[in-house]
């Protein structure tokens, strides 16, 4: 993997420069997170695709100013696309990243052939007293995403490294993009979805239940759906090989 910077957007990337001939996966984390959410995909995956995972503005190693919408989340992904020319991109996003990448297909339809969302919906309501917590006990909030983001029977060495990196968020930063989550809801507007989206759920996600991925592929027209056993919330960390598989397969299908 490559680390690169284009403007204020710090990004890691399986091989760079981009192979104009292929098509580019475009990697977009969750709140409060960064690129190291999808490390296993971007090296799993470059020998197939253009892998690209990016630091949303505010986070990570990227500068510039984090958002509470997810409609200017997608507005600075569309610009990272044109400043770095990224050939064929494919959005694919895990929870907020999965709401901004349902945006871009809506909003921005002709620059994108196909999408990929995880561990998401078409509404993200956010319960209050989670606000409260990263404001008042930012620790006992990433003890609490360590509780219900992840399967039981995923290993401590496993989920490690993203804990730790979420320790080091700005509270700020988490708390303006779960407000962004709150105010998403794209549910009247699936239907406009015109172009192939793969939906991955996992077995023990108790952030963003099976049911929300069940929806997603009853109402996105072109959309269908892999379920993965045994993985939580962050399941591209948890289940790298089987998500690999299954983003593979989808764009094998697709001729992407």
């Amino acid at each position: 993997m490559e680390r690169r910077v284009s403007g204020d957007t710090a990004f890691v990337c399986g091989r760079w420069p981009l192979d104009p001939s292929r098509s580019t996966l475009i990697f977009i984390h969750g709140a409060g997170e960064s690129s190291l959410l999808w490390h296993a995909q971007v090296a799993g995956l470059k020998d197939r695709v253009n892998t690209v995972a990016i630091d949303l503005p505010g986070h990570g190693r990227s500068g510039g100013r984090s958002q509470s919408r997810v409609e200017d989340y997608a507005r600075s992904l569309v610009d990272f696309i044109d400043a770095i020319a990224m050939p064929r991109p494919v959005p694919c996003g895990l929870s907020m990243g999965g709401a901004i990448t349902q945006q871009l297909l809506l909003d921005e339809l002709a620059r994108f052939p196909a999408g990929v969302i995880l561990s998401s919906g078409g509404r993200l309501r956010v319960l209050p007293a989670l606000f409260d917590m990263i404001e008042t006990d930012f620790p006992a909030y990433v003890e609490m995403v360590d509780r219900l983001g992840f399967s039981e029977k995923t290993a401590p060495a496993v989920k490690q490294p993203f804990l730790d990196d979420s320790l080091k968020a700005d509270p700020a930063v988490a708390h303006g993009d779960f407000k962004a989550c709150d105010q998403f809801d794209v549910i009247q507007r699936l239907g406009s979805i015109r172009v192939p989206v793969l939906v991955i759920s996992a077995e023990d996600d108790r952030l963003t239940p099976p049911k929300y991925g069940v929806f997603l592929e009853k109402h996105i027209p072109n959309a269908v759906r892999s379920h993965v056993l045994d993985a939580g919330h962050f399941v591209p960390i948890e289940k790298p090989q089987e998500v690999n598989a299954a983003i593979s397969f989808f764009l094998d299908a697709n001729g992407l």
